[in-house]
């Protein structure tokens, strides 16, 4: 079915030219804002119904409106409905198949309503949905990441400052570092969410309107917690949109982290996971090759994100309230960044749902190092009392040593270690195992295997309310 071409009869009655090619091509959004179909409907069911309500229109009129609605999304849904560049949008193009449709009444459903309003309604509507979608998807990728997590609460691994080896810990907890990023995200999600739920139909264009509407009626209609207190702020806000691209890309930069990390992981030279072929690629010259391009686009992906946040703040920073055009501009952006978001998130989980850790590459690369040197410095401090400045002196020394003479920390023979301090004894050794190191940080927070299994379980109660 087509919308028709009434857009003269709609909006241009003042006007006697009709817009250039040019004008109608750069002043049209029907390309992209046709996304939001189901909520500009949605939004004008509610609207019709406060209508009726407050005996503005009558029943026959409502009855009309709802039925040409339900068949106009009918429309959509099975794919028969053809958008017209010319009528501009989603909410003319929508308005003008409805007249066709039910005739008069169709003209009665933009009483006491903007398309300023409508457009900040039916987008509201769409970045809450976008929110919803986001938030159960980070749940699945937390819930991946607690599974994998959870049988390698004890698979050592090296742990990295610099990019170099450090210090012990487990695959497990280097995991969890991960959930805490991503339970970060799904709070700020949930925050942003909160903030945005109030409905801005009502306001008009800018200053209200005469009629006796019921916004609370159409807002909780809609789901809106309450009604915007403000129309000019109403029609004007895009704090909303900024905040969920805010929001996805910061989820996007810790997709990328995790990305960057397995990328590194997968590589021959660090050999601590392995794929599937499902989630791995080849190279058309090279046949031996496994390259993880997933992670790769995710880890590309990211600066698309981000760039549609600094496009969006700066395309607002300027405007003068209320409704400029310029605000056509915040669509494309924030859509891009929902289906990209929603695209790197469900492919993370399904990597993380994939991946092998190589426990014995892990186990051999967190022993390189000396990366128990600052638990031989503990020790010394602890055991013996020596100051911590001075114990790591000490421990610099030995770690020298055991340089010189190739050979790990817990390979230094004792009166070598002696003849550089002749306090230490043989209980030394309980601490220079990369095992003993990992089972000694229980402090919370910390890399035992014990610690991490609590986490573990904090975690899974924390999910368990979603």
């Amino acid at each position: 079915m087509k919308a028709g071409n009434e857009k003269g009869m709609l909006i241009r009655g003042r006007f006697e030219q009709q817009l250039t090619h040019v004008m109608e091509q750069i002043n049209a959004s029907i390309l992209f804002d046709q996304k939001m179909a189901m909520q500009d409907i949605r939004g004008s069911l509610a609207h019709a119904e406060m209508l009726y309500r407050q005996k503005i229109i009558s029943k026959s009129d409502l009855d009309a409106i709802r039925s040409g609605l339900e068949k106009i999304r009918e429309e959509i849904k099975d794919g028969r409905f053809e958008f017209s560049l010319s009528l501009e949008d989603i909410h003319m193009n929508v308005e003008s198949r409805l007249r066709e449709l039910i005739g008069t009444p169709a003209g009665r459903l933009h009483t006491a309503r903007s398309r300023n309003d409508q457009v900040a309604t039916d987008f509201r509507l769409w970045v809450r949905d976008a929110h919803d979608r986001a938030l159960v998807r980070l749940s699945n990728l937390l819930e991946a990441l607690l599974n994998l997590a959870e049988p390698n609460v004890a698979t050592i691994m090296p742990g990295y400052t610099h990019l170099q080896s450090a210090q012990p810990v487990t695959f497990g907890h280097h995991l969890m570092a991960y959930v805490e990023m991503f339970g970060r995200d799904r709070l700020r999600l949930r925050d942003s969410r909160a903030r945005m739920n109030e409905s801005p139909l009502g306001a008009a264009a800018l200053a209200g309107t005469s009629f006796p509407i019921d916004r609370d009626f159409s807002a909780a209609a809609l789901g809106f917690e309450r009604p915007m207190h403000n129309s000019m702020d109403a029609v004007s806000d895009r704090d909303f949109a900024i905040e969920f691209l805010s929001a996805a890309s910061l989820t996007m930069v810790h997709l990328s982290r995790l990305a960057e990390e397995i990328v590194l992981w997968m590589s021959p030279q660090y050999g601590f996971v392995s794929f599937s072929d499902a989630w791995t690629t080849g190279s058309s010259i090279m046949p031996q090759k496994r390259n993880p391009d997933a992670a790769e686009l995710i880890r590309g992906k990211t600066g698309r994100v981000t760039g549609s946040l600094v496009g969006l703040l700066t395309m607002m920073k300027a405007l003068p309230l209320t409704f400029s055009k310029d605000m056509q501009e915040d669509k494309e952006q924030t859509f891009d960044t929902a289906e990209t978001l929603e695209l790197c998130i469900d492919a993370m989980t399904g990597m993380i749902g994939d991946l092998s850790p190589v426990a014995e590459k892990m186990r051999a690369a967190a022993g390189a190092s000396h990366a128990t040197a600052t638990d031989l410095a503990d020790w010394l401090t602890r055991e013996l009392d020596i100051p911590f400045r001075e114990a790591h002196h000490i421990t610099g020394r030995i770690v020298r040593l055991a340089d010189e003479i190739n050979c790990g920390l817990e390979s230094v023979p004792l009166d070598a270690m002696q003849r550089i301090d002749n306090r230490i004894n043989d209980r030394v050794f309980s601490v220079l195992r990369v095992e003993d190191s990992v089972y000694s940080r229980r402090s919370l927070g910390g890399t035992s295997p014990d610690r991490v299994h609590d986490e573990i379980r904090r975690w899974r109660g924390a999910l368990s309310d979603r």
